[in-house]
């Protein structure tokens, strides 16, 4: 029940810190998203610990692991643009496959590139 508790609150500060960035964002009218300055933020406070780990972590698992749901309603509003999957359905399939591509490189290198450090760091 802790645990429980724990990640319930875990996750209402992450989407505090979210609500706030889209803020702050608002308010200085920058050129980025609010999301994208809020994760860049986040790693500098977590680098620089004065974010812990522990204090995010299982509502940050939560919602990894939860993220298949966030992205239905966006899906279910694409119904609406019936239009543009008509006129650019071939498009749109591409770019979505090879986004898709380019994240799943990413993805792959960054893991391996991080795999390496940790076996670096432990044979060391």
């Amino acid at each position: 029940m802790v645990m429980f508790l724990k990640s319930i609150v875990q996750i209402i500060l992450l989407c505090a810190f979210s609500l706030g960035m889209n803020q702050l964002v608002n308010w200085l009218d920058l050129p980025i998203p609010g999301s994208i300055l809020g994760m860049f933020i986040l790693f500098i406070l977590l680098q620089t610990k004065i974010i812990r780990l522990e204090w995010i972590e299982l509502g940050a698992n939560w919602l990894l692991a939860e993220l298949l749901l966030f992205f239905i309603p966006a899906a279910v509003g694409i119904i609406k643009y019936k239009n543009v999957l008509i006129d650019d359905g071939l498009y749109v399939t591409l770019v979505i496959v090879l986004s898709t591509a380019v994240v799943m490189a990413c993805t792959g290198l960054t893991a391996k590139k991080i795999a390496e450090r940790k076996e670096q760091r432990h044979l060391s």
